[in-house]
C-alpha cells in the first residue's frame, strides 16, 4: 500500500498511535477478508459480510492516504 510513502508510514507508525491504529485495522481487515474468500479456518462468510469488510478497508485506506498527504505537504 503505498509504496511511495513507505519511508513516512514507518515514521508515521511510530511517532502517530491513530496511523498506527488505522494501519493495523487496515491490515488486519485485509487478512481477514483474504482468509474468508480463501475459506480459510472453514469460515464461510455471507458476501454482504465481505462486502462490508472490503468499503471499511478502503475508508481506512482512504483515511490513511489523507493523512499521509497532509504530512508530505508539512514537511
Amino acid at each position: 500500500m503505498f509504496p511511495e510513502f513507505r519511508d513516512l508510514m514507518s515514521r508515521l507508525k511510530t511517532q502517530d498511535l491513530h496511523f498506527k491504529h488505522l494501519f493495523d485495522k487496515h491490515n488486519d481487515l485485509d487478512q481477514k477478508i483474504k482468509n474468508l474468500e480463501d475459506h480459510v479456518n472453514h469460515v464461510h462468510a455471507r458476501d454482504e459480510e465481505i462486502e462490508r469488510m472490503k468499503k471499511e478497508k478502503l475508508h481506512l485506506k482512504d483515511q490513511i492516504y489523507q493523512i499521509l498527504l497532509k504530512h508530505k505537504a508539512s514537511s
